[in-house]
């Protein structure tokens, strides 16, 4: 089975920029769907973005304004650009892979986690 892992999480100020990434270890993401998740304590998995094999894109309302998902299939990576980060998007980050048929926007439509990246923005 395919492993994800993501990379990326780092402490940072409130209104800076992260980039994180996620790619795969035993296989590749294929035609499967990738989304970004978070989790931050005592909450639950909140989907925030997801992204075809073809390039197109799902984003949930509270990031779409400052996430960018973005994917290299030739190096087998899909990209997260966080921008104007507050306080509040502090979670551990996850990356999943999708592939059978379902909504980007459920947990339960994805197959394969990462063990996640902690990103932590100080006010």
């Amino acid at each position: 089975q395919v492993q994800l892992v993501e990379s990326g999480g780092s402490l940072v100020q409130a209104g800076g920029s992260l980039r994180l990434s996620c790619t795969t270890s035993g296989g590749t993401f294929g035609p499967g769907s990738v989304g970004w998740f978070r989790q931050a304590p005592g909450k639950g998995r909140e989907v925030l973005v997801s992204i075809e094999s073809g390039g197109g894109t799902f984003y949930s309302a509270p990031v779409k304004d400052r996430f960018t998902i973005s994917r290299d299939n030739g190096k087998n990576t899909v990209y997260l650009d966080m921008n104007q980060l507050k306080p509040e998007d502090t979670a551990n980050y996850y990356c999943a892979l999708r592939t059978r048929s379902g909504s980007p926007y459920l947990v339960g439509s994805y197959d394969s986690w990462g063990p996640g990246t902690q990103v932590t923005v100080s006010s």
